[in-house]
């Protein structure tokens, strides 16, 4: 009997509560099992009678600072380190209640969320998980960025960053779902940012939560945190990470190895939709355990 991967949701509710990074607002948020075909979706407990937010690409609404989601005039922002804990850890049904717009950004990473699930547990349902299985490589470039799909039997994910600051330079990493741990590996790493755009983002009124406390940053040449750097490539995963919340609003997993070269939540976007458009280059189906 041909035997396939299972839908997965969290096995109980758990909250938690933290800064929003461009708010500055305290936010409170529950994660909650789903049935099977649910999907992710966002609820706004805040504002009653609201519809649920699905996370979807088609209801992605801006990606200048961070991936906000919004319908019917309610909106989710800032989405991508949660939505990155749920696709490391393969979780396909789950209902976020959240009671501000924008997800608190914790320690700036997707440590957090990750071993809030992983913590509750994690339950596999009956409905075979549904995969976008790559037939043909989908390529899309801006200048010296790319973001290309290969057709692979696994999912795996290579991002590579090449900034002209020496502390970062040249970084390449890849994460293969069969072989490397998530939590472990990846959840860990933090964003980062450059001290002289987090003063520009707070002249602006944005950022107003963001801190040492949430971000690696860094001046010229010396990382202003205290503790360092978490992993010596720190920089990467987190491209990494955002990289597979960005993703996964695809609304199914990618069977297929996705390569990235300098590429950022607008770059990934583009991706999403020429992807969604080549109908010919993929299929949907489940796929079979080893």
């Amino acid at each position: 009997m041909t035997k396939y991967f299972s839908q997965r949701t969290l096995s109980h509710s758990v909250s938690v509560s933290g800064t929003g990074v461009h708010s500055g607002k305290q936010t409170h948020l529950t994660l909650n099992p789903a049935p099977e075909n649910h999907g992710i979706k966002f609820r706004r407990v805040d504002l009653p009678g609201t519809q649920d937010i699905q996370a979807l690409f088609k209801l992605v609404v801006d990606t200048s600072l961070a991936t906000v989601l919004g319908t019917n005039g309610a909106i989710v922002s800032t989405i991508e380190h949660l939505m990155a804990s749920f696709a490391g850890l393969g979780i396909d049904n789950a209902l976020v209640e959240v009671d501000d717009y924008e997800i608190p950004i914790m320690d700036g990473s997707a440590k957090i969320f990750t071993q809030l699930i992983e913590n509750v547990g994690i339950t596999k349902q009956s409905a075979p998980k549904h995969f976008l299985i790559v037939n043909k490589p989908i390529e899309v470039t801006q200048a010296d960025k790319s973001v290309i799909v290969y057709p692979s039997p696994d999912f795996k994910i290579t991002c590579s960053i090449d900034f002209t600051n020496p502390l970062i330079g040249k970084q390449k990493i890849t994460f293969d779902r069969t072989v490397n741990n998530f939590e472990k590996e990846i959840s860990h790493a933090r964003t980062f940012g450059f001290i002289q755009d987090l003063e520009l983002l707070k002249k602006f009124s944005l950022g107003k939560g963001g801190s040492l406390d949430n971000a690696i940053i860094i001046d010229k040449d010396r990382i202003l945190n205290d503790e360092g750097l978490r992993y010596p490539d720190e920089f990467v995963r987190h491209k990494l990470l955002d990289s597979l919340g960005d993703f996964s609003l695809l609304g199914m997993p990618i069977q297929g190895h996705i390569v990235t070269h300098k590429s950022g939540h607008t770059l990934n976007h583009l991706f999403i939709k020429k992807f969604l458009d080549n109908k010919d280059a993929w299929e949907t189906g489940p796929a079979k355990m080893e």
